[in-house]
């Protein structure tokens, strides 16, 4: 059994995100890793990901907490999840989960990490 919240919050402290104020599994989410509602600052998260490495969990809590701050895709929103030192690794491991093609549209908005 996976404490989400007390992960999320490891996580945030770690990294400087906002806190969301709920994480839950969503047993029916099939399409996505998880979702985020900014206003709510609620979170849920495919249970698919419990089977995973934690650090791949952990990026998509990661993912999810910087859409409490940024609810797109932008460049300030990855400039967030990249403070995760694993994000690329675990974007390439849900991608070949997914069995989706990297070259599809889907993946476009994903940029590679940046030194700053």
């Amino acid at each position: 059994r996976i404490d989400l919240m007390a992960r999320a919050r490891t996580l945030a402290n770690r990294y400087d995100l906002p806190r969301p104020a709920d994480v839950r599994w969503g047993g029916e989410m099939t399409t996505r890793w998880g979702s985020c509602t900014p206003s709510a600052r609620t979170i849920r998260l495919s249970d698919r990901l419990a089977a995973f490495p934690g650090w791949v969990l952990d990026y998509v809590l990661v993912h999810e907490m910087a859409h409490i701050a940024v609810p797109d895709h932008s460049p300030a929103f990855w400039h967030i999840v990249h403070r995760y030192p694993r994000a690329e690794r675990a974007i390439g491991y849900l991608i070949a989960k997914s069995g989706d093609d990297p070259d599809d549209d889907a993946f476009d908005d994903v940029p590679a990490q940046q030194d700053a």
